[in-house]
């Protein structure tokens, strides 16, 4: 990975991280457990799902090149940009795959925040000291096909972006909770 594709990701998890826990600081138990309509995610279950989207693609990441089987012939297409614009485009709504999508493991609002955190820790710190040659590894995502791991970390570090505009579509919903003197978290 060159210095400025590191710095780029490093970049875009630092304010995708402080957005996010600008939007949900504060939040009555209320206001973190409101769904705006039918089938749609509270904000709890929006903060849930980047954890589980984080974990699960570091895992995959980390067995990958700690097998040490890189494909260097391989190539994704050039498509970098396309990736990053289309995580954060709210235009087109995704389907969760069933292994990222919430399930409440996490029921109040300063433990589910606490694991986002220390998910957050361990994606920036795998950025920020990674080695593995991360054009020549590859894992399929749903709407984008074949990604490099290095696309993978463009998807990881604009993935919370995508979910703290949901959150504020949430918040601008017909029907949000008023905000009340008790907090969900500080």
């Amino acid at each position: 990975m060159q210095h400025q594709e590191r710095q780029l990701v490093l970049d875009q998890l630092a304010a995708s991280e402080a957005r996010l826990l600008e939007l949900v600081e504060g939040l009555t138990p209320d206001q973190w457990t409101f769904r705006p309509a039918e089938g749609r995610w509270s904000i709890a279950e929006c903060v849930e799902h980047v954890v589980r989207v984080e974990n699960r693609v570091l895992g995959i990441m980390g067995k990958k090149l700690a097998e040490g089987n890189p494909e260097p012939g391989k190539q994704a297409p050039a498509r970098d940009a396309v990736v990053a614009q289309g995580v954060t485009d709210r235009t087109t709504r995704r389907e969760a795959p069933e292994p990222v999508r919430p399930t409440g493991q996490w029921p109040g609002a300063d433990e589910l925040l606490a694991e986002f955190r220390g998910t957050r820790q361990r994606t920036t710190e795998f950025t920020a000291t990674t080695q593995g040659d991360l054009r020549s590894y590859f894992q399929p995502h749903g709407a984008f096909g074949e990604l490099d791991f290095y696309q993978w970390l463009l998807v990881l570090s604009l993935h919370g972006s995508r979910h703290a505009q949901q959150i504020e579509e949430i918040k601008a919903a017909s029907g949000f909770p008023r905000p009340t003197a008790s907090p969900a978290s500080a």
